[in-house]
């Protein structure tokens, strides 16, 4: 028995102890007492030696030297049980009492007591490991020692714990039978109990002659035996096999590893790196962790499929761990694709979702070894010999599996092993679980955002647009984020960029609420600081739906919305709490417009919190609308994630594609805790020979001149096919300037991607369609202008507001 390591503990001889020693002959005479015996019974060995044990023993025990009850204890080889003892002071003791046979080198035998105080094990006062098991049904291996320290009575369960026959340790002392160092530690703690007459506990590791290679743990206790007159003769050592014990304990600790350093990020193939780093050394000495190819999308794998042709599903090694420091040589490789051979054990974890254990691994031969043999004499290199392989599952489905091999350790695995293995994995597999319902989750919020945002934006003749958007990275998911650009009326473009703050699907579906909402209000050509006080009504009311009734959050959304005009080359914006936009000129200056910042929407301030501000931009400037995701990050100043953006976009001398590029480029290296948007708009102006307007009087002569002149300048444009349309159009929209407006009427057609025909006038009430009755002669205006018309509105202007209406041009490439 080879001895690893070893401590000893002395149980003080003033405190009372949970567990006593006595020594009787066949006849039922004490022959050994111990000083352990004298604190719990309160007889000293004087008292005891040399006298029955009856003494101390109450009823049913009367005699335990009777020859039944020696009889019943020969044939079971010892007894145990709760008995009555009776104190040296008169009252009674209920005591667990455990009988053992001991046999010597002759035919006599003797008894060796054992009492355990049943309230001091009940209240939990007993911490150490061999007094504890005497309440349980372990064998206790007891060996009795002469003053010289040689060995004189033993019982059976001694050779079953270490394998050394009782005839081999007759008369010799422990160097007869254990290596010298192990042997004379043992002696000077068994000199120290003889000395002293204190009992010890010692612990140590050891590896059994019948079972060599497997490492046992075990703990005894040394008693010491007194004669009468206290004189020492001999010591007593009582032996449990702790090996589950102190496994158990090393389980839980490597159990508790796991629940810190398993799961630390919401990636799969992260997960399954950090299962492998944890299992080495403290349980294997190579450990890889395959996933199912489909598993890092998102998807998993049911018990019992496979591919189409049967074949086990394709896996990808996501973790690679191994105390062979030359790692590049073993055929370990990370993100390397396997394919299980279908008649494999690897196969049949995937298939049944059972371990495999196999102790002693066989490198020579079989179904996983022939179709690869680099592989297999890689590692019959290495020295791999014991191997555990474990499915991950969670729930009805395969992830995975995790293998487990030793080379170094000489030890091969066993059931014991396997089941920390198996519940090792189990809690990677609640990780992955929770991993992948993450990443499921992600594709679908990322699914959902990129549905609801534009696919592709068009800025007509007002605007050159591009786009980029990237996602939050794995840990913090699909943000809120949305862009887009609407035309309007008068060649005019609206261009939006909003954040709705959180991640997953929820941010996503509300941004896309949002979006909906912000196409509703801009339809109906509002100013944006006005569009904004409404989207800010319609997001508290969103909020006090969602939360049934009862008081809403604040919503965390913000916005900027301008409307550019290329007539009059003149843009108007508005923000609600967004970062301001950024505007770089022809020549490659970049500015950041002082706009009021506004409050985030949901407060409902209405429009007090908002106010637009009018800029005038030179042709082929460039505006730039984002979120905060480009300018703020963990590590640095809004200020210098600004500073940034402008040297990104500066000079403008190049495509808007390079811009967003370069703009994206330049952002930290690190992952991003939020979404990234931009969009990126370079302003186109009309030339003047695609706009006309008049000034009309406020009479009702005015109506056949703005026919005349609107007529006139369609043909001049080359659409004559328009003429007529046209007239009708503007004769009915100065109608109704001169029936219900004020003041100076003011015509203006807009040739662009649509032919637009707008009457002004000082009024700011606007027109709304109505269905005439049979005899009703007015009313049918406004009918008539939307049968005409592409489509036709009213917006507000500073001084009144603006009719509109569209034509469409099927020919506009041949008009000149």
């Amino acid at each position: 028995m080879t001895h690893t390591d070893y401590t000893s503990e002395p149980v003080s001889p003033r405190e009372k102890p949970d567990a006593a020693i006595a020594m009787i002959d066949a006849a039922g005479t004490v022959v050994g007492w111990t000083e352990a015996a004298q604190q719990l019974v309160g007889y000293a060995a004087g008292d005891m030696v040399g006298r029955s044990a009856t003494r101390v023993l109450a009823s049913p025990v009367d005699a335990l030297g009777t020859s039944a009850f020696a009889e019943q204890c020969r044939a079971q080889g010892g007894w145990s049980g709760t008995v009555p003892l009776r104190h040296r002071h008169g009252h009674t003791l209920r005591m667990t009492l455990r009988v053992s046979l001991l046999r010597g080198q002759s035919t006599d035998i003797r008894w060796l007591v054992s009492v355990t105080d049943i309230g001091a094990l009940s209240s939990g006062a007993s911490t150490e490991p061999v007094r504890d098991s005497l309440l349980s049904h372990a064998p206790i291996g007891i060996a009795v020692y002469d003053p010289q320290l040689r060995c004189t009575w033993v019982n059976d369960a001694k050779e079953q714990q270490d394998g050394i026959c009782r005839d081999r340790r007759f008369g010799h002392g422990l160097t007869d039978w254990l290596p010298a160092f192990e042997a004379e530690a043992l002696e000077v703690v068994m000199r120290q109990v003889l000395d002293s007459g204190t009992t010890m506990v010692h612990e140590y590791r050891a590896w059994p002659q019948a079972v060599r290679r497997r490492e046992h743990a075990f703990s005894v206790s040394f008693f010491c035996l007194q004669d009468a007159d206290d004189t020492p003769l001999g010591v007593c050592s009582m032996t449990v096999d702790v090996t589950g014990n102190r496994r158990a304990r090393e389980r839980l600790a490597i159990l508790s590893e796991a629940s810190t350093h398993i799961g630390s990020t919401l990636d799969v193939m992260r997960t399954g790196q950090e299962l492998a780093d944890l299992a080495v050394p403290l349980l294997a000495d190579h450990v890889l962790v395959d996933l199912v190819e489909s598993v890092p999308l998102g998807f998993e794998l049911s018990t019992g499929s496979g591919t189409a042709s049967g074949r086990p599903p394709m896996l990808r090694r996501a973790g690679v761990a191994t105390i062979d420091p030359n790692v590049p040589r073993l055929p370990f490789t990370r993100e390397e694709v396997i394919h299980p051979h279908p008649a494999s054990s690897f196969a049949a974890a995937l298939r049944t979702g059972r371990s495999h254990l196999e102790p002693v691994l066989d490198t020579h031969g079989g179904p996983w070894v022939d179709p690869d043999p680099a592989r297999a004499q890689k590692v019959r290199d290495h020295g791999i010999h014991s191997l555990m392989v474990v499915p991950i599952r969670a729930r009805r489905s395969v992830l995975g599996l995790a293998l487990f091999a030793r080379s170094e350790e000489p030890t091969p695995f066993q059931e014991d092993d396997l089941l920390l293995a198996e519940e090792l994995v189990t809690r990677a597999a609640l990780c992955l679980e929770n991993a992948l319902q993450y990443t499921r989750e992600r594709t679908a919020a990322l699914t959902l955002q990129r549905d609801l945002l534009p696919h592709r934006v068009r800025g007509g003749d007002a605007v050159e647009v591009t786009s980029r958007y990237v996602p939050a990275d794995m840990d913090h998911g699909v943000g809120g984020d949305w862009f887009d650009v609407i035309e309007l009326s008068g060649a005019r473009v609206a261009l939006i960029v909003g954040d709705v703050v959180g991640h997953g699907i929820n941010a996503a579906a509300t941004m896309g609420r949002l979006r909906t909402a912000v196409r509703t209000l801009a339809d109906m050509d509002l100013p944006p600081h006005e569009l904004l006080a409404h989207l800010d009504d319609t997001v508290r009311r969103l909020g006090e739906e969602d939360t049934d009734g009862h008081v809403p959050a604040v919503a965390g959304a913000t916005c900027l919305y301008a409307v550019y005009d290329p007539v009059s080359l003149r843009c108007t914006m508005a923000r609600a709490g967004h970062p301001p936009p950024a505007i770089i000129d022809p020549q490659g200056r970049v500015t950041f417009p002082d706009l009021p910042a506004g409050v985030p929407l949901g407060l409902g301030l209405g429009l007090l919190a908002y106010e637009s501000v009018e800029l005038q931009l030179p042709e082929g400037s460039v505006l730039a609308f984002y979120t905060d995701g480009i300018v703020e990050t963990r590590d640095c100043d809004l200020d210098v994630g600004m500073h940034r953006l402008g040297a990104a976009l500066s000079p403008t001398d190049r495509s808007l594609d390079d811009m967003c590029s370069a703009v994206i480029d330049a952002l930290p290296t690190q992952k991003h805790s939020d979404d990234v948007t931009l969009l990126l708009a370079r302003t186109r102006a009309l030339p003047p020979t695609q706009v006309a307007s008049w000034d009309l009087p406020n009479e009702p002569t005015a109506v056949r001149t703005a026919r005349h002149l609107a007529s006139r300048q369609v043909s001049a444009w080359g659409m004559e096919h328009l003429t007529t349309t046209v007239g009708l159009i503007v004769s009915e929209l100065v109608t109704n300037a001169i029936r219900y407006g004020g003041g100076p009427i003011r015509l203006r057609l807009i040739q662009h991607q649509v032919l637009t025909c707008e009457v002004s006038d000082n009024s700011t009430s606007h027109p709304r369609p109505r269905q005439p009755l049979v005899l009703d002669e007015n009313g049918r205006g406004l009918s008539l202008v939307a049968q005409l018309s592409r489509r036709w509105g009213s917006r507000s202007a500073p001084n009144g507001k603006i009719v509109w209406a569209e034509q469409d041009l099927p020919f506009k490439d041949q008009v000149t």
